[in-house]
């Protein structure tokens, strides 16, 4: 739900708005009505304070100046080139450099080589080790000017090359470069040692400025929001506040002795929206704020958003299993247990959506990827509540998903004929509650039809009085005052927007039994996987066993938590919010405060 808000003209004499300002911030309960961004976002002032803050933002982030941390990341990158290189000269044994040297001084060049070991030829040179299907040798040229003159075999070096690929002779030896590597951790660990010490030194302080740059910003942007008159005299600026919060502002206004207007916002007015919602409904606000808040005069879609992204991450996961594993990891990061950063403060909705998974996986029968309604050890007490069978030919599951889906649809356009209604007036929204009466109409008549065996002749009659009042909502009245032809254009346009596009809408809610199914045969595929190396009379083979269980349901678990998450909130953001008429472009209330 959406809190009600006053809004609050201030006219204030330039000697006390600063003081003014003071008070109100101390409070902080006014939401202070800004200026558009070109107007004050340009100031240099400003400009100059945001960019600070930004600095600040991104030093705290970091952890430390960019020169502590270059200097780190460059010794990172030294121990891994050493620890390459250490490899690559591991395969030529313990050498020293420095003899090689010597050896080229008199006159013998040493040239490395490496080709497949099956290609080798022993007259090319002399073999030094063999690893991963390939030679590595070296052959010794004593001609600095002719190179086809070989005193290891008398061979021709450029045949040679076309087989095999000489590679650089290594710098160091292996030893050498691993000795290296230690130096440089022993310089990693000052380099860390430093940082720490820096962040010991500065964080505290940073944190500390950063919170008064940000009061810095406030104060600016309030001061550039606020119109000066009379040659300066006098400073004008808007706010709004809480219902619950207006007595406070009152009390202070009192004592304060500034004029002030208190009246209730206008449809035009860029009133500030604050969410009040039950600790259920709390935990789905992020999902509203994903897409974009409700405005002032819109209705508040997390109470519906809610239940039903919980319904559809459910089905979509489908497992009683899956469920109990959700539980219990939502559990451990909400007590600090787990550390999972991109979960953090996620613990509570992970753990609801476990429940909601783990109870609509018994009744769809899954556990694990088991199918509990034909497993023997089921009692059928419990099989008999489990959903199965089939509809006029089809999956109850896939019918069911299809009727979640147009329940769904229906709810969102009744909340915008209502909410249409209540912002713009009935007239304004008559071909709205007309679609609302032809599809909800025609859906409720066939349902009582179908349930109560009604006469074919009440039913056809039901549906003409039905299909005639909403023709003349959508066709004649779409637009009350317009020329009735131009109505009957737009109503012919609409309609066929209307059926194209519920019928995609309500296709698209297959994709809840769709994964829900893909999971639970996924989840089955492991467990044969696993049973056929199980064998019948297993003894090392528990070990593979277990090992396909462990890590075939993580794999599958962590799929079907990324499917159920993201096709859930296709639903709610496309075809939920677009039949409901959901804009999502409101501001959240921020007061002014320290």
């Amino acid at each position: 739900m959406i809190t009600q808000m006053k809004k609050y003209t201030f006219l204030v004499f330039h000697r006390d708005y600063e003081p003014f300002l003071t008070q109100l911030r101390d409070l902080g309960v006014v939401h202070i009505t800004q200026k558009a961004a070109g107007l004050i976002e340009d100031d240099e002032q400003l400009q100059a304070a945001l960019q600070h803050e930004d600095e600040l933002r991104r030093l705290l982030k970091q952890g430390a100046p960019d020169q502590l941390l270059a200097e780190r990341a460059n010794i990172e990158q030294s121990i891994t080139d050493a620890q390459t290189a250490a490899q690559q000269a591991a395969v030529w044994g313990e050498f020293d450099p420095a003899r090689i040297q010597q050896l080229k001084e008199a006159g013998y060049t040493l040239r490395f080589f490496a080709c497949s070991t099956s290609a080798f030829q022993e007259e090319w040179g002399i073999k030094v080790s063999e690893k991963e299907g390939k030679t590595y040798f070296i052959n010794i040229d004593n001609s600095s000017k002719d190179l086809d003159n070989s005193i290891s075999r008398n061979i021709d070096i450029s045949d040679l090359l076309d087989k095999a690929t000489e590679i650089p002779q290594p710098e160091k030896s292996a030893a050498q470069y691993l000795q290296e590597v230690e130096r440089l951790k022993t310089q990693l660990a000052d380099a860390n040692a430093r940082i720490e010490a820096w962040q010991l030194a500065n964080i505290d302080k940073l944190q500390a400025e950063l919170k008064e740059a940000r009061q810095s910003i406030d104060w600016q942007r309030v001061t550039l929001s606020t119109d000066k008159l009379v040659e300066g005299s006098l400073c004008l600026f808007e706010g709004f506040c809480p219902i619950d919060k207006e007595s406070e502002l009152n009390a202070m206004l009192a004592a304060s002795q500034v004029y002030y207007e208190e009246t209730d916002p206008e449809k035009e007015d860029a009133t500030p929206i604050k969410l009040r919602n039950n600790a259920f409904t709390k935990l789905f606000e992020p999902l509203t704020g994903m897409y974009g808040w409700p405005d002032y005069h819109e209705f508040d879609p997390t109470p519906i958003l809610g239940p039903f992204f919980l319904l559809f991450f459910a089905i979509c996961m489908g497992d009683c299993g899956y469920g109990l594993l959700l539980i219990l990891i939502g559990a451990l990061i909400a007590k600090g247990k787990l550390k999972i950063e991109m979960f953090d403060g996620l613990g509570p909705i992970i753990t609801v959506l476990g429940v909601g998974t783990a109870v609509v996986g018994f009744f769809l029968g899954t556990f694990f990827g088991i199918d509990l309604y034909n497993a023997s050890w089921v009692p059928d007490a419990l099989k008999s509540v489990m959903i199965k069978g089939n509809v006029m030919g089809y999956d109850i599951q896939m019918v069911m998903a299809l009727c979640i889906g147009v329940f769904h649809i229906c709810l969102a356009m009744t909340i915008k004929a209502i909410s249409y209604t209540l912002r713009d007036g009935f007239r304004a929204t008559v071909s709205t509650w007309g679609w609302l009466l032809l599809i909800v109409g025609t859906i409720a008549t066939l349902i009582v039809t179908m349930t109560f065996s009604l006469p074919a002749e009440v039913t056809k009659w039901t549906l003409i009085a039905i299909g005639s009042i909403s023709a003349l909502g959508i066709y004649i009245f779409n637009t009350p005052g317009r020329n009735p032809l131009i109505n009957i254009g737009a109503g012919l346009w609409d309609t066929y927007n209307m059926a194209t596009g519920i019928l995609g809408d309500t296709l698209s809610y297959i994709r809840l039994y769709a994964l829900g199914l893909a999971g639970g045969m996924l989840g089955g595929a492991f467990n044969n996987l696993a049973g056929m190396v199980l064998g019948d009379n297993p003894t090392w083979q528990w070990l593979p066993f277990v090992l396909i269980i462990i890590i075939g349901h993580a794999l599958n678990l962590a799929m079907s938590a990324l499917g159920a998450f993201v096709h859930p909130l296709r639903l709610s953001f496309v075809e939920y919010f677009k039949n409901s008429g959901y804009q999502g472009s409101g501001k959240l209330y921020q007061p002014f405060k320290k």
